[in-house]
């Protein structure tokens, strides 16, 4: 039987003492019991190096690998662009979706330098552009 200051306030002692039992091996173990998992500590990810002497610009900004912080900035303002294209999409309906939209000049002097070709998503267009291209992690 424990004092009354280890009891709280929000159970009774009954509760208390089953509550305790269940999280023994938890505070005297050391290390997870493997009991219930989704009381256990995540995972962390080493990917990137957490010197910042050692990591390049996109680990400092969160860019995915392969991609610069400002290749992510110009896909994203592709994107918001071409919001609403049905694909696949020839270069022409690419320009004419971009400037319907308001599109500034330059991104569409881009868009009419695309190869005549079908593009099947924003990614293939960005790509085509040279905004680099996200590396799968797994």
């Amino acid at each position: 039987m424990r004092d009354q200051s280890d009891q709280s306030d929000k159970h009774s002692p009954r509760l208390d003492d089953e509550i305790g039992r269940e999280t023994q091996g938890m505070v005297t173990g050391g290390h997870p019991t493997h009991a219930e998992e989704f009381k256990e500590t995540e995972p962390y990810s080493d990917d990137y190096p957490a010197d910042p002497e050692t990591a390049t610009a996109s680990d400092r900004e969160g860019s995915p690998p392969g991609m610069s912080a400002q290749d992510v900035e110009r896909r994203s303002a592709l994107a918001r662009m071409l919001t609403g294209v049905r694909y696949p999409a020839r270069p022409n309906e690419l320009v004419r979706h971009a400037a319907e939209a308001g599109a500034p000049g330059d991104a569409l002097d881009e868009l009419r330098g695309l190869p005549k070709r079908e593009y099947e998503n924003v990614a293939d267009v960005a790509e085509e552009l040279g905004y680099g291209r996200e590396e799968r992690r797994y």
